[in-house]
């Protein structure tokens, strides 16, 4: 296995990034390896996961990046913090689970439970006594640091009967906004304070998925308790406090209205310096592929008519080196690892957004890279596509931030969308969801080798 610091730059120490055959050959089972790294010029709520196939379904955690002493929150000091994790459980090894899918070629099995910090929750059968409680005092602010560190699924959270204000995403302080409800893409991170200002009694919080992707998803809701020490008790043996707790209003499974709309209100707290010369213009197509079979009956071709899916950015969809990691390949300059001749453009273009001809569904297996000059300002579109179906992709950059300048729907258009891209405010990320048959782009300055 591997280990990733997710959003912390790794600044001249990139072979300890932890991506298994990227930056590093995975550690060995009963050996060790000492990740060294230095945080610069970051704060804020980050976490770490295992970065080996599907080994962060359960090793993870929070990252913690506090002001230096003396340097204030640009917000009101809250009386303490608590670490809110949505994750996700199988009844069964994650591993086991690749490893059937990659068997089959099919889509993998979707988790049996969500859950907060670990549990599942009061919803799920014999999982009520470990339900996770915060206790709180009446009054009080509390900052939340919500991570969502599921590994593939959006999700909505919200408090019953509390509103959040919204302070922080990943490393990037925001302009405050109060909402009911966030949506978070898996790798985010959200900051929100959460004022303790109801009629004493126990409230939920909960997380269910956003999923937009035409395919079977885990639909099932987890839970913790926000639970005020003056609650009154209902006087039974054995019950601390009265009454079932309060649930919240979360939106619907699909709703994208309201996921566009919560992070269209996103903004840096600032002004900040958005790259406004492009060097790198750069349109990646993401989305899911079919290979085909030539034995659409074969055990291992249990995809859509015969065939297996297959992750694709332009055509390409990324084979991993099975000894030796790319950066190793490039350092000793050893041949046939990979090839720098990545497309900065779909090799064809077509109506992404539509009914795509499925002579454009079958990607190519292939170790591809694309080199950037050190310095270079880069701008990237991510555009979704409905081959297969439209679907949110997450999409993480190692080493950087990048600022999010613009998202829509349908497909990009240069000459009409990048009149409305926010060069002012923009939030500054790691981690952004390419929204469903739609499109995002990001800005960013390549100046960190790797």
């Amino acid at each position: 296995m591997s280990l990733f610091r997710h959003g912390v730059h790794q600044t001249r120490n990139p072979w300890a990034d932890g991506p298994e055959y990227v930056t590093q050959c995975p550690i060995q089972p009963g050996r060790s390896y000492t990740y060294r790294f230095t945080i610069e010029d970051q704060e804020g709520t980050l976490w770490w996961h295992a970065h080996s196939r599907w080994l962060r379904a359960t090793v993870y955690g929070a990252l913690i990046v506090y002001p230096r002493m003396g340097s204030p929150y640009p917000f009101p000091m809250p009386k303490r913090e608590i670490p809110i994790l949505i994750g996700e459980w199988w009844d069964r090894d994650p591993m086991d689970v690749l490893r059937q899918a990659l068997f089959t070629g099919g889509a993998p099995n979707i988790s049996d439970a969500l859950t907060i910090n670990g549990q599942p929750g009061d919803l799920y059968r014999c999982s009520s006594k470990e339900t996770v409680r915060f206790p709180v005092e009446a009054g009080e602010t509390i900052l939340l640091r919500i991570i969502n560190s599921a590994m593939n699924q959006e999700h909505f959270f919200g408090v019953a009967n509390h509103k959040l204000t919204v302070v922080g995403v990943d490393t990037s302080y925001t302009k405050p906004f109060p909402t009911s409800v966030i949506m978070i893409a898996p790798g985010q991170t959200t900051n929100v304070l959460l004022t303790a200002d109801q009629p004493p009694a126990r409230y939920y919080m909960a997380a269910h998925a956003y999923n937009t992707a035409n395919a079977a998803f885990d639909n099932t809701t987890t839970t913790a308790i926000l639970e005020y020490k003056s609650a009154p008790f209902n006087g039974k043996k054995g019950k601390s406090r009265s009454s079932a707790p309060i649930f919240p209003i979360l939106p619907g499974f699909n709703d994208t209205a309201t996921a566009t709309a919560f992070t269209a209100r996103i903004k840096s707290l600032h002004q900040v310096q958005v790259p406004t010369v492009i060097d790198e213009n750069l349109f990646f197509t993401v989305g899911l592929g079919l290979i085909n079979c030539s034995n659409p009956n074969s055990p291992r071709c249990q995809g859509p008519n015969g065939t297996r899916f297959a992750a694709s950015i332009n055509n390409i969809s990324f084979v991993f080196p099975r000894r030796n990691s790319l950066m190793q390949a490039y350092i000793q300059g050893q041949p046939g690892i990979f090839t720098t001749d990545f497309p900065p453009v779909p090799p064809i273009i077509f109506d992404y957004t539509g009914n795509v001809s499925r002579g454009l569904w079958q990607p190519r297996k292939r170790t591809k890279l694309y080199k950037l000059k050190f310095g270079s300002r880069v701008q990237i579109v991510f555009q979704d596509t409905s081959i297969v179906s439209v679907e949110d992709h997450p999409m993480h950059l190692h080493g950087h931030e990048f600022y999010v300048v613009g998202s829509g729907l349908g497909n990009f258009n240069p000459s009409t969308d990048t009149a409305k891209f926010n060069l002012i405010d923009p939030p500054r990320r790691n981690t952004i969801g390419t929204p469903p048959g739609g499109w995002v782009a990001v800005r960013f300055v390549a100046e960190n080798p790797g």
